[in-house]
């Protein structure tokens, strides 16, 4: 039978390279193949279709022909399965909160929803990804992972804003004595609630749930909404009644969404298609061939980085940009921030981009719901790039991890590129770079990367971020533990950037960097998923403040095994590499009160004991064998 190693010695030495550093493993000699190998072989935390499911199709083809497999079939999921062999492909379902992915092939057999409910830190949880599973289960039969998530997804913001409408609907007619007109639209609008008309609301289309025309239904609810809604024009789907979708199966999941309360006061304050969407992209990532948690980033991640840079509070105003949206997480936490401070909705200007069409509906979709303006292209933002004048205020993004399909050697002199040109198999210090550029006089940016973009050297990734660091660009980095993602398990720092460290608005910070390791921090929620906790944020978002000297946040001092301010020199000797543990250091041992002379004695005697009690243990041991005839 194949081993993991047979498999690994097939690969390219800048396949396995790529391999250990998204795992976060140290290799004595990365340049020895062999020990890349043995690393990679030896690991348990690095399944071998995790290996293998970020090789392109062709790859994975010439390594079936290398060990004699058998080379056919167009999906993906499939070829890794012969690779890794029989039952090793399909990883372990996911639960809501486990962050685990399905690595099997596009369709497989519908499982029944368990009683499952979404942990949050410091929210309550939604409990309705159950249903919504089995939903999207009804139709499992009918469509392919990519489209039936927004079949369901599509449906759950019809029910959410009707519900809302429907509240404020209830609240308008008792006041009707008092000249309010509950079919005013005028009414909702004013109160950033969309108007519904009577064809979309949500209990004509369950009253009409079993009729073979249910779909034209839901698409010409879709098509009134955004009718009379503007901010909603082109976002809706409207393929429900194409023939290719099961007229019956739609119907049971308008019923099923139908038991869902998403409109009331307490939901209205939550994510809740983000977390929807980030639980059915871990269903499905495998069967969409996506992975690296592209669309969605768990909202506590998403509210260190915002915690930590504090968008709006400085001036009240603020430009905020995310060139990789997602599902817009970043901008809904952002607003929340602002909120929860005492600031209000609109505080800050929102400019946004997304490659993914139909992710961009759901972006649109979700800043909709909470009545967020924002201005969100569609598009491939390094080619072409919707927000080319702007300059922003703070820059906060998750971008795709090592994406290699970014075609970069069309970019080659692109004027973005001012610290080095990246390397066309590798998109990490593309977006580094983009996010520089787009970076005001006095702005701050706040990402998500793979831990390999602190310590590589490959295709000049190396000296890119020697250049970043001499330009003092980097202000603080810190290191999160694994296991925070739902759709990928590969270990992630966080980088800030400022763009001038003298701006006025904290201390002068020139030739500093704020190092933090946080990899001991959170909670693990199950086996295998690990979430950031309100304490945790706070002592990383306090140290950070503190370090740069924000207002009211306390004095800073290094802590051993935990943060650092080092100096750019101390960066140059480590060879630009900005893994925070070579400078955080080791944590200090607690003082338990003995003197040292006194703990030696202690110790000792204990040795000179436990000695003595060995030696009667061995003369036990030869005076047995001795009777059993086998001694010397």
């Amino acid at each position: 039978m194949r081993s993991k190693r047979d498999v690994l010695e097939q690969l390219k030495r800048d396949e396995l390279l790529d391999a250990v550093d998204q795992a976060g493993l140290e290799v004595r000699d990365r340049r020895v193949r062999g020990e890349l190998v043995d690393v990679l072989a030896g690991s348990r935390k690095v399944p071998l279709t995790e290996v293998l499911g970020r090789l392109p199709r062709t790859r994975l083809k010439e390594i079936c022909v290398a060990l004699g497999l058998d080379d056919s079939g167009r999906e993906k999921a499939l070829l890794v399965e012969r690779l890794a062999g029989p039952g090793r492909a399909a990883l372990p379902e996911p639960t809501p909160a486990s962050g685990r992915e399905e690595a099997g092939p596009a369709k497989v057999e519908p499982q029944p929803a368990p009683e499952m409910r979404s942990r949050s830190v410091g929210t309550a949880p939604l409990g309705i990804e159950a249903k919504l599973w089995a939903a999207a289960d009804a139709l499992r039969n009918n469509m392919d992972a990519a489209e039936y998530k927004h079949v369901v997804l599509g449906l759950i913001f019809l029910k959410y804003i009707s519900d809302a409408f429907e509240a404020k609907h209830a609240e308008l007619e008792a006041q009707r004595a008092e000249g309010a007109d509950p079919e005013d639209p005028d009414e909702y609008r004013a109160a950033s609630i969309f108007w519904v008309p009577r064809e979309a609301r949500w209990q004509h289309l369950k009253a009409n749930a079993p009729q073979p025309t249910i779909g034209t239904l839901v698409d010409d609810a879709m098509a009134a909404i955004e009718r009379d809604n503007p901010s909603l024009k082109s976002v809706l789907p409207k393929d429900f009644g194409r023939p290719g979708l099961d007229k019956q199966r739609l119907g049971q999941i308008i019923n099923l969404v139908s038991d869902v309360a998403l409109g009331g006061t307490a939901d209205r304050a939550r994510d809740t298609l983000g977390r929807v969407y980030e639980y059915f992209l871990a269903r499905f990532a495998s069967a969409e061939g996506k992975s690296g948690g592209q669309f969605y980033t768990p909202s506590h991640v998403v509210r260190v980085l915002v915690e930590m840079l504090a968008p709006g509070l400085a001036g009240k105003s603020g430009r905020v940009y995310d060139p990789c949206c997602g599902s817009g997480g970043m901008f809904v936490q952002s607003e929340k921030f602002i909120e929860a401070h005492s600031g209000r909705i609109g505080d800050i200007s929102i400019y946004g981009q997304e490659s993914n069409y139909t992710t961009w509906r759901l972006a649109m979709m979700n800043l909709a719901i909470r009545g967020i303006d924002a201005r969100i292209a569609h598009g491939d933002t390094f080619h072409n790039d919707r927000n080319v004048d702007l300059k922003a205020d703070y820059v906060l993004a998750n971008p795709p991890f090592n994406d290699s399909d970014w075609r970069g050697e069309l970019l080659k002199d692109d004027k973005r590129w001012v610290y080095g040109v990246p390397p066309a198999g590798n998109a990490n210090y593309a977006w580094v770079q983009h996010f520089i550029h787009h970076l005001a006089p006095a702005g701050l940016a706040g990402f998500v990367l793979a831990n390999g973009s602190m310590s590589s050297n490959q295709s000049g990734e190396g000296e890119i971020r020697k250049n970043i660091i001499e330009a003092d660009l980097v202000d603080c980095m810190v290191a999160l533990p694994g296991q925070l993602f739902y759709s990928t398990q590969i270990p992630v720092c966080l980088w800030f950037l400022a763009r001038n460290k003298t701006n006025g608005r904290f201390r002068d910070r020139r030739g500093e960097t704020l190092f933090i390791d946080a990899r001991k921090l959170g909670s693990l929620v199950d086996r295998t998923h690990r979430e950031m906790t309100d304490d945790d944020i706070a002592k990383i978002a306090g140290t950070y403040h503190a370090w740069r000297g924000d207002k009211d946040a306390g004095a800073y001092a290094d802590v051993p095994g935990f943060c650092k301010a080092a100096r750019l020199e101390e960066i140059r000797k480590h060879g630009h590499v900005l893994t925070p543990g070579r400078y955080v250091g080791a944590e200090a041992a607690e003082d338990d009160g003995e003197l040292f002379e006194e703990k030696m004695r202690r110790l000792a005697e204990t040795l000179r004991e436990q000695q003595a009690e060995a030696a009667k243990l061995d003369a036990a041991i030869a005076a047995n064998l001795k009777e059993l005839g086998y001694g010397g």
